[in-house]
């Protein structure tokens, strides 16, 4: 054990670096995809004054800091979001190598945590959860299912079902404050988590969520009847899901044998 721990933590700074370096391309994503434009074309540059960005301007999280977060060119503020997504994806990377080590399911938890992270920041910014990203990222679960033994495509369909029904409900019923967005995101949790963890996953999300939204408003930041992205919440609960849902389920239902 204390060997393969040993050797995780020499690859360990080599992760690092390359979540970071994940992290700047979910970056773009989070900037480009909500305007449908390319990943790849044009080059990075300021959006303020438009100029082309040197290879000095985007290592990620040092440029931020060497540049005390301002374009270099304009002067224009650095969004303070860069920092956070190059850093919250180095952390991602080294906390599942050095929980799962090398593997098939090291790279799927990758895939999905940068997935949801992409969500979760344009839910935040934008209010908006893409479809060009639920629906290709639902394909791509079921095609991971012969890969994952705790999973089956019928399991994954079933858990879909619920993670829809779920949220299709209070849409339907309330009509405001979960928007159709959440419930497709819904819909891709259960597929990727299956039954039962998909109540995991969903019901983690909405005691979260609940918990963030009084506290904001006890302080003051909102107000009753401002909107507050669910996505995000949906997000981390699919992560809690996919990393503990089992364990959280069982104790669960533990406490009522």
């Amino acid at each position: 054990m204390d060997g393969i721990f040993s050797n995780r933590l020499v690859m360990l700074p080599l992760f690092i670096l390359l979540g970071v370096v994940v992290g700047s391309f979910l970056n773009v994503c989070i900037d480009r995809l909500p305007e449908r434009q390319s990943l790849f074309r044009p080059r990075s540059h300021c959006p303020v004054c438009q100029h082309r960005l040197a290879i000095s301007d985007l290592i990620p999280l040092f440029s931020y800091l060497w540049l005390r977060r301002r374009c270099r060119y304009c002067g224009a503020p650095i969004p303070q979001r860069l920092f956070w997504v190059e850093l919250v994806t180095a952390l991602l990377f080294a906390f599942l190598w050095c929980s799962y080590g090398p593997g098939v399911q090291l790279g799927i938890l990758l895939a999905y945590g940068c997935l949801f992270i992409v969500i979760f920041v344009i839910d935040l910014e934008r209010g908006l959860i893409l479809n060009r990203l639920v629906y290709p990222a639902a394909l791509l679960t079921l095609a991971l299912v012969p890969l994952r033994p705790e999973l089956t495509i019928v399991n994954s369909l079933i858990g879909g079902g619920i993670g829809l029904a779920l949220l299709l409900l209070p849409v339907i019923v309330f009509r405001g404050g979960i928007g159709w967005g959440d419930v497709k995101m819904a819909g891709l949790i259960g597929l990727a988590t299956g039954s039962p963890v998909v109540f995991t996953a969903i019901i983690s999300a909405i005691i979260v969520g609940g918990l963030i939204a009084g506290i904001l408003l006890l302080l003051s930041v909102k107000k009753r009847g401002d909107t507050i992205p669910f996505g995000p919440f949906l997000c981390l609960g699919a992560m809690a899901g996919l990393l503990w849902g089992s364990t959280i389920y069982d104790w669960y239902i533990g406490l009522f044998s």
